[in-house]
């Protein structure tokens, strides 16, 4: 288990942890009122998903609380060997918790593939330079877009999907990585490499290599003035992006697309606080419009009263 905290600022009151874990679980159905329970009961927020091959989320909270979760999931036997990566947040990052049934804890479309039965090599951050500075090392980011667009390793192939299920066609369609000995990938926290890298062993490919603990474990290990990534990493709460040592990230997120923004697109004529931004200008109609207005504006009406509107 994984019990490292990060350095905090004192203004950093909440702890974030991101975890996953494969592992068989064909009564994890009966797993869900329990773990909703303790969150809710340690004022822990956030997304937890549960499958019949493990499970996989975020959450946010007080050390306490989150300690208390953490160790609840050590005791159920499935999860006992599950390891986690903290970072901080100066606010709460999740406006609920929901703890959910799903078929998959990462999502990529294509059957029978089993990161526990084949997975590619996992590469320790600090392995982590050596290995794709080799000119016979093929680099390929997993994630999607949006994600790439705020950061990403030097070199590294952005495939461009819009969702992980586009990734399965994206390789089969670029038969050219075979051209090179070896593939390496990565992701924000390790859990679409699971998958991608098993694909890959399944399709024929060799060797196959991904980063342990995945662009997060990076950033918190590997010193900035020797890091080869570039920009910021993309993460799935309200803080939209952190950066070398996990400190939170300048960017904030568009309300009507989803798509992260850097400072200098906020200045944009096209942006509008949660009504469109220089990604989405173009595709939205005026009825769209007019409906974000009007969330943003129940939104702002929420804060006056010091609460929390849904839709935010």
């Amino acid at each position: 288990m994984n019990t490292h905290v990060t350095t905090s600022r004192a203004t950093d009151r909440f702890l974030v942890a991101a975890l996953y874990h494969f592992t068989p679980l064909p009564d994890f159905a009966s797993l869900q009122a329990r773990l909703q329970e303790v969150c809710v009961n340690n004022g822990v927020k956030g997304t937890l998903l549960l499958a019949s091959e493990g499970i996989n989320g975020t959450i946010a909270g007080p050390d306490d609380g989150i300690r208390a979760v953490l160790d609840h999931l050590w005791s159920i036997p499935a999860f006992s060997g599950l390891e986690h990566k903290e970072s901080r947040a100066s606010d709460m990052p999740f406006n609920r918790m929901k703890v959910r049934l799903k078929k998959e804890i990462v999502t990529m479309g294509v059957e029978d593939i089993d990161p526990l039965k084949s997975v590619g090599t996992y590469v320790d951050p600090q392995d982590w330079n050596a290995l794709i500075s080799d000119p016979d090392t093929i680099l390929v980011d997993t994630r999607n877009d949006y994600e790439v667009a705020i950061g990403k390793f030097r070199g590294a192939v952005d495939p461009e999907t819009k969702s992980f299920r586009e990734f399965p066609g994206w390789v089969r369609d670029h038969e050219e990585m075979r051209d090179k000995p070896r593939v390496a990938m990565y992701c924000t926290g390790g859990i679409r490499c699971e998958k991608a890298t098993a694909f890959l062993k399944a399709e024929g490919y060799t060797e196959v290599f991904h980063l342990k603990g995945g662009i997060l474990k990076y950033l918190e290990e590997v010193p900035e003035e020797e890091s080869l990534w570039e920009g910021a990493c993309f993460v799935f709460d309200e803080r939209v992006s952190v950066e070398h040592g996990l400190k939170e990230g300048p960017h904030t997120l568009c309300h009507a697309c989803r798509h992260p923004l850097t400072p200098q697109e906020t200045q944009s004529p096209f942006y509008v606080k949660g009504v469109s931004c220089p990604h989405c200008h173009e595709s939205r109609s005026e009825e769209d419009r007019a409906r974000f207005r009007e969330r943003q504006k129940q939104i702002e009406l929420a804060k006056k009263r010091g609460q929390k509107h849904i839709g935010e």
